[in-house]
């Protein structure tokens, strides 16, 4: 069946109209963020694209906005099953009819998801990439109107990439058994020009346009650590952090089971993932991450890619990976909603041995040559030296990471731990010097450890077994200890007075600014830190707001789980902030929140509106009168008979909260009157209320009384059972009263 190219791909309308409408209409948002124009107008004109855009930056509606506009189905491929159900569950919650098809599915959920393509019943179907070499998925695909192709975490394609699949070098040949050849898109958020060569190359893009939007999230807040013991520091940061989603990468599987161990222990909730564990356990810690019954995920770099757990707000590397690309792209799945987070890294000078040795001892790919393998090899080296130069960095660690992708970035950012901690300056010219010569003379053929042994003149076995005894600089830091010569030489790499040569055994060599510091040209001085800050620690603005944030959050919770799907899918941590923030309490006012869109207006508006609307304050910002159980939790009941005012200060004396209103005695009288247990009736002349026989049932009585003057009035009275009655309602009330 050979396809026309117009009846494929373009939609019959005003598409520029039409894209607005949709980014509206389904997702919630009213501008575009950067780029995300760009790339859909290249698609939208049938044009390939190559789209490096940062974890956050809203890749997906890239292609999902063009899958909207035109007239067929587009095929998004993707690595990762959790990844496939979390986008098609975000999909189907905004109204957009979208599937996957994965080996996750029985045989039957399988050929009904492909029967049900078949018939056009889905815009958007996520395929894993070995289901483009089926002969039935061909078939179908063939009797289609393919209208677009997406390639996520496109970097999979590369060999030369961190992330390689073998998998993904199937979409080309896929595409080329179409009757018509549709545009395609590929995204990644980290690729390097030899990255981005290749994907152009494996995936035979046509003249695609090109756009990298920026690495930056300026939402992150970068740090580096060097503790002395990792595990307290990890303890004292997740305790910081308590009630908090995060993920704690380790190098290892061994060291995952310790960490993960260690924290249960502790009392924290956590979970394990790495590629030892079988298929069902890693299953089920992927869920019980992603539906927030346990809130700590340590794991390997197995876990990740392709987790849209949007509401992640720190990572911690308990290891130092082994390239900046891993660490990135790992650190990067914090702040996904755009809410400020944490990326912390644990450092220890045994992690750069773990990764050399992961370097050398890895099996060589039997898709390289020998000659091939070897460049791979050294170019993991380089890379490592990157990541460790990151660790020991004394500069500003956004630009660390932004320079190395190749973008320009301010020397301070003021959101890393470099950039906010305090430092004191000191002149260390001559222990330099020193070490600089020690690493001469001992012939630029050792590394860190055996330098500084000679140094604090210690007579190691492999000291004397080289001589290094007998050298003029044996002993010449004798009185400084270990961890200082290291911090100093560490000092002196990071300035490039130093460097690290070799892949299998890394050795110290002296650059030729470090030649001008022994030569006496130069003075080199060294920074101790004095001040360290560690977190965003962004607080929402007010108690209020945070009360309310907890409230929409636990509300959120409740949808999603009877709903079955993660908490974020209903609604994000930025949305729910901006709930907090512009408070809407109409339909028209509740669609201008980040995020939502028709589908999720009609679905959930009125149930977190009813709630916003506890919290609007009135004209002179006083808040409405709001409790809790815990403040009525021991309430002085009264075993006499009380009148209303009397139970009302009561009341308001338990929730003692001078920037919210009082609760009023007509407050309660008239919402009784609501709950038909008291109802107006006119008694000795005077409009008042009386109980109804359901309120006689309930404890309410009335009483008439004599005021000073001589005049007689009539006044209902609570027993004990009617006060319980009032105070087991309060919320009821409280709603009543803010929205009369």
């Amino acid at each position: 069946m050979k396809m026309d190219r117009m009846e494929v791909s373009v939609f019959n309308g005003n598409t520029d109209a039409r894209k607005r409408e949709i980014l509206e209409r389904f997702f919630g948002y009213r501008e575009f963020r950067a780029g995300q124009e760009k790339v859909i107008d290249s698609l939208l004109s049938l044009r390939d694209v190559l789209a490096v855009m940062p974890t956050g930056a809203g890749k997906s509606l890239c292609y999902q906005i063009p899958a909207l506009i035109f007239n067929g189905i587009t095929l998004v491929v993707s690595p990762l099953i959790s990844l496939m159900k979390d986008q098609v569950n975000a999909l189907t919650a905004q109204g957009v009819r979208a599937a996957y098809l994965n080996r996750s599915l029985t045989d039957a959920q399988y050929n009904k998801a492909l029967a049900n393509m078949a018939r056009g019943m889905y815009k958007i179907v996520y395929v894993a990439p070995e289901r483009l070499k089926s002969p039935g998925f061909i078939s179908v695909c063939r009797s289609l109107c393919i209208s677009m192709l997406a390639v996520d975490e496109a970097h999979c394609v590369s060999q030369w990439g961190q992330d390689f699949r073998p998998g993904y070098l199937n979409i080309a040949a896929f595409i080329e058994q179409l009757p018509q050849r549709p545009p395609i898109g590929a995204f990644t958020a980290t690729a390097t020009d030899d990255v981005k060569r290749d994907i152009i190359a494996m995936l035979r893009l046509r003249d695609p346009m090109e756009i990298t939007t920026g690495f930056d999230r300026p939402n992150l807040f970068f740090t580096v650590l060097r503790p002395e013991s990792k595990m307290n520091t990890l303890v004292k940061l997740l305790r910081e952090r308590s009630g908090k989603a995060g993920i704690i990468y380790c190098s290892t599987r061994k060291r995952v089971e310790e960490v993960c161990e260690q924290l249960n222990k502790k009392g924290f909730s956590a979970a394990r993932y790495h590629a030892g564990l079988d298929d069902e356990e890693r299953l089920r810690s992927q869920e019980d991450f992603v539906y927030d019954r346990k809130r700590i995920m340590v794991a390997t770099n197995a876990f990740g890619m392709g987790i849209d757990k949007s509401d992640v707000r720190y990572v911690i590397h308990y290891n130092m990976p082994k390239n900046i690309e891993s660490y990135y792209q790992e650190a990067g799945r914090a702040g996904r909603d755009g809410g400020d987070a944490d990326c912390i890294l644990l450092f220890g000078t045994q992690d750069i041995e773990t990764a050399r040795y992961f370097i050398t001892s890895s099996e060589p790919n039997p898709q390289l040559s020998d000659e091939q393998n070897a460049m791979f090899r050294q170019k993991e080296a380089e890379r490592l030296e990157h990541m460790t130069a990151y660790c020991k960095t004394r500069g500003c660690l956004r630009a660390c990471l932004l320079n190395y992708f190749g973008e320009d970035a301010p020397s301070r950012c003021e959101k890393c731990s470099n950039c906010k901690s305090e430092f004191k300056t000191f002149d260390v010219t001559t222990d330099a010097q020193k070490i600089l010569s020690c690493v001469v003379r001992t012939g630029e053929r050792f590394g860190a450890q055996v330098v500084t042994d000679v140094l604090r003149g210690r007579e190691t076995e492999k000291v004397k077994a080289f001589g290094l005894d007998e050298l003029s600089t044996f002993g010449l830091l004798a009185d400084a200890q270990a961890k200082q010569v290291r911090s100093l030489i560490e000092s002196l790499e990071a300035q490039g007075y130093l460097v690290y040569r070799g892949a299998a055994r890394a050795v110290l060599k002296v650059t030729e600014a470090g030649w001008l510091v022994l030569r006496g040209k130069v003075k080199v001085q060294s920074r101790e830190t004095i001040k360290l800050r560690t977190s965003s620690k962004k607080p929402i603005s007010d108690a209020a707001n945070s009360e309310l944030f907890s409230e929409l959050q636990a509300l959120r919770s409740s949808i999603a789980q009877k709903r079955g799907v993660p908490a974020y899918v209903i609604f994000s941590d930025a949305s729910l902030q901006d709930m907090c923030e512009k408070l809407p309490c109409t339909d028209e006012e509740f669609l201008r929140v980040s995020g939502v869109g028709e589908k999720k207006l009609s679905l959930y508006g009125e149930r977190f509106m009813r709630i916003i609307r506890m919290y609007q304050p009135n004209k002179n910002g006083i808040l409405p009168f709001r409790t809790s159980s815990e403040q009525l939790s021991d309430f002085p009941y009264s075993d006499e008979p009380v009148s209303v005012s009397m139970l009302t200060t009561e009341i308001n004396e338990a929730v003692r909260d001078g920037s919210r209103r009082k609760l009023r005695a007509t407050d309660v009288t008239d919402w009784l009157v609501t709950a038909g247990v008291l109802e107006p009736k006119e008694m000795n002349g005077k409009n008042s209320k009386a109980p109804t026989a359901e309120g006689e049932e309930l404890g309410l009585t009335v009483e008439h009384r004599v005021s000073k003057n001589g005049d007689g009035y009539d006044v209902v009275l609570y027993d004990r059972n009617a006060q319980e009655y009032v105070v087991n309602h309060i919320e009821d009330i409280a709603f009543y009263k803010a929205n009369r």
